[in-house]
């Protein structure tokens, strides 16, 4: 099993969402969180001059899928969370060594 983490822009988890779904992938977590890149944030104009936002509001999009399925994820988030621009965002891959359902007590890959 992995899990799939992916930091993207709030206005692309729609297509996101849809993506994954196409490819029966349903299951997913959905956190608000505030993060900066490379570029350390941006700066924006405003009435009464310059100003910095050193942290940006992304989504952290959380998927746990099978092995086989992995490659089908990370495509999906990459290719519907693309705009173009700086800050499109990040795509983790972590192993996972366990999971259990709380509800039933199934564990291991029937908890996906």
């Amino acid at each position: 099993m992995k899990k799939i983490e992916a930091v993207i822009r709030e206005e692309r988890l729609d297509a996101v969402k849809k993506a994954l779904e196409g490819h029966g992938i349903h299951g997913m977590t959905v956190t608000e969180v505030s993060g900066r890149g490379q570029q350390k944030g941006i700066s924006l104009q405003w009435r009464v001059g310059e100003y910095r936002v050193d942290f940006l509001p992304k989504l952290k999009v959380e998927v746990v899928c099978h092995d086989d399925d992995c490659n089908v994820v990370v495509e999906s988030i990459m290719k519907a969370g693309k705009t173009g621009r700086i800050g499109d965002g990040k795509v983790f891959v972590l192993p996972v060594e366990a999971a259990y359902r709380i509800r039933t007590g199934e564990t291991g890959e029937a908890v996906i």
